[in-house]
């Protein structure tokens, strides 16, 4: 995907707000569903976004995209998991990683399909109407595919560095929890090189090209 193309900035602010609604929310419902209550005693099983805002993931980072003309994703403020309530520990923690870039699939994917189904009987709603619905659509495939790949990268405090913590070996997941200090640094300096565009654009692209959307 190139930039911004379609002029819709806004529509991406919008659904990436959702978006990390849901993300975050998810994550708070399956903490509580294997046994640690945390993050519902604070409110974060809530659709409010307000609940869920990081004033630089939510708020300073997207808006340095949008202003670049770039695909808009981030993050929101972390959700509390104390790992000692959940059930199996090490299982259950990995799988309340994996519950928020899931949720972003999940919405990729019901748009995608919504688009494929709209594009037959587009012809029979009003130009203007039908044109905000095609691109309302395809912004949130776009953010959500974005947003879940995003996360999934191995880097504290991306959800992608718990999962791949949850998967090694006891030993390794030590030394890897050992490096969460330096998380941030590895982030930024892998945006400023280049690393993360080179990283999300091919495999966003993939997912697009199977959903068969008109995204480049």
């Amino acid at each position: 995907m190139g930039g911004n193309p379609y002029g819709m900035g806004l529509v991406q602010l919008l659904v990436f707000a959702f978006a990390i609604t849901v993300h975050e929310s998810m994550h708070a419902a399956t903490a509580n569903y294997f046994g640690d209550p945390t993050a519902k005693k604070l409110g974060r099983i809530s659709l409010n976004p307000v609940r869920h805002v990081d004033i630089f993931g939510s708020i300073i980072f997207p808006l340095v995209l949008y202003f670049s003309q770039l695909p808009i994703f981030g993050w929101a403020k972390p959700v509390p998991v104390n790992v000692a309530n959940l059930r199996n520990p090490k299982l259950h923690h990995t799988l309340v990683a994996v519950a928020g870039p899931a949720s972003n699939l999940l919405q990729a994917f019901v748009a995608a399909g919504m688009y494929q189904w709209y594009q037959p009987i587009a012809s029979r709603v009003p130009a203007a109407a039908a044109e905000a619905i095609f691109w309302l659509l395809i912004m949130t495939c776009v953010v959500n595919t974005y947003l879940a790949i995003f996360n999934m990268l191995p880097i504290y405090p991306l959800d992608g560095s718990a999962v791949l913590a949850g998967l090694l070996p006891d030993n390794l997941s030590e030394k890897l929890l050992q490096l969460q200090p330096y998380g941030f640094v590895v982030l930024f300096v892998v945006m400023y090189t280049g690393g993360l565009d080179w990283f999300m654009r091919p495999m966003a692209g993939a997912v697009f090209s199977f959903f068969r959307l008109p995204v480049r």
